[in-house]
């Protein structure tokens, strides 16, 4: 059976298209770089915000664990997203770490090219109530909520992740799709803004999605990103209008507003961040951009500058799940709290180079890379984490008909 039979067509497109050229195609720091671009007590949870979790999934009863006779973890994750040792590739230094501490053997797979491709290794097995062979995966927000609303990730056991419930920055506590975090933990949080070469523009500065979509001097030379929230999201903010609360008509007048800057030719183009190579050379000179591509891009060349928008950025995060009848739950969890640790936070940031949702982590890294831990890239102060937007949950009618209208104005 394909796995994608029954989805509507214009969110199969929206998938095969990321598949191409979304975020998840190339923004890892190291792929830019090989481009030549460049403990308390679990009585203590409530008072942290988070309720304490049940012991099954929505989906139906948890499937017996095995993490006690057989100490390992199977981790999903997304390729070049954990730290790696410089001197020898084949060592990923916080996942030693984790080993030696616990006892615990991670087998690692860099095998999430894509949510959507990812989705459809999975979903069979989920749909069955079979174990798909992870115990542990990387998802961004929107593919996480999906399977959260499908009862496919494992409520987790809040008594494991007593470093997760005490470091969990206050603003990735409660997102839509998962209240209280009930199944899910921030891997790394995500800034979509605005960038331009200022050789290119001749030294003015591009600061809001207007000036984007309108000023005569960037005509032709202005992308966006296929990626619908991150576009949508950027265009809302704008005009006003929080992504969190969007209707269908304020998203229609989004669209509008972006077709009439494809109209006109003041957009060149759509891209994933194959934008990355055409802004360092100022062949485009202004676009949307993910941050952590922009850390690294700033620090090879000087010319690139990033923007806050005043109006606020959108931000999303990659979060880690334990999928439905995962064999070794309790180890998962056991992982995944390894992360929220600030000393083991600090080293994964000081390499991905995108925000750390942990609490404490600044300090941890100042020790290791100052620089690192004074870029509101990589560590958010608080007007930085003042300005961040997340785009609503979406029903599976309203991302259908919403990704058939972003779809036709990009061309896909």
């Amino acid at each position: 059976m394909d796995p994608f039979d029954g989805l509507p067509e214009p969110v199969l497109k929206a998938w095969q298209r990321s598949a191409a050229s979304g975020r998840a195609a190339l923004s890892r720091r190291s792929l830019l770089r090989a481009a030549g671009l460049g403990a308390v007590a679990a009585g203590a949870l409530t008072g942290c915000g988070i309720p304490a979790a049940s012991q099954s999934s929505g989906g139906g009863a948890t499937s017996e664990d095995h993490s006690t006779e057989e100490k390992v973890v199977n981790f999903s994750n997304w390729p070049l997203y954990i730290d790696v040792d410089d001197k020898d590739k084949n060592r990923r230094p916080t996942l030693d770490s984790f080993t030696k501490a616990t006892g615990i053997k991670v087998n690692y797979t860099e095998d999430i090219e894509d949510n959507d491709d990812f989705f459809g290794k999975i979903q069979a097995q989920l749909r069955a109530g079979q174990d798909t062979g992870r115990d542990l995966v990387v998802l961004t927000d929107w593919m996480a909520a999906r399977i959260i609303r499908l009862g496919w990730a494992e409520v987790l056991d809040q008594s494991r992740l007593p470093h997760a419930f005490a470091n969990l920055a206050q603003q990735y506590r409660s997102p839509d799709w998962d209240p209280g975090r009930a199944h899910s933990y921030p891997w790394a949080g995500i800034a979509t803004l605005i960038a331009y070469n200022k050789k290119a523009t001749g030294g003015k500065a591009v600061t809001s999605v207007s000036q984007l979509l309108t000023d005569p001097s960037l005509k032709g030379s202005v992308t966006m990103l296929t990626e619908m929230r991150d576009t949508i999201g950027l265009t809302l903010l704008d005009m006003g209008k929080d992504p969190a609360k969007v209707t269908q008509d304020d998203y229609n007048a989004a669209i509008a507003r972006v077709q009439k800057a494809v109209d006109s030719h003041q957009i060149r183009a759509f891209t994933g961040n194959e934008y990355a190579k055409d802004l360092a050379s100022g062949n485009i000179k202004a676009c949307l951009a993910w941050a952590g591509d922009l850390v690294q891009l700033k620090a090879d060349n000087p010319d690139i500058e990033y923007v806050i928008p005043e109006t606020g950025y959108m931000a999303s995060t990659d979060n880690m799940l334990i999928p439905r009848r995962a064999r070794h739950k309790a180890n998962a969890e056991r992982l995944m709290d390894w992360y929220y640790r600030p000393e083991i936070a600090a080293e994964l940031a000081d390499y991905v180079n995108y925000f750390t949702p942990v609490e404490g982590a600044a300090a941890a890294l100042a020790k290791i890379d100052p620089d690192a831990a004074k870029n509101p890239l990589i560590i958010a102060d608080s007007t930085m984490a003042a300005k961040g937007h997340a785009f609503r949950a979406l029903s599976e009618t309203e991302e259908a008909t919403y990704q058939a209208a972003f779809a036709k104005l990009i061309g896909a």
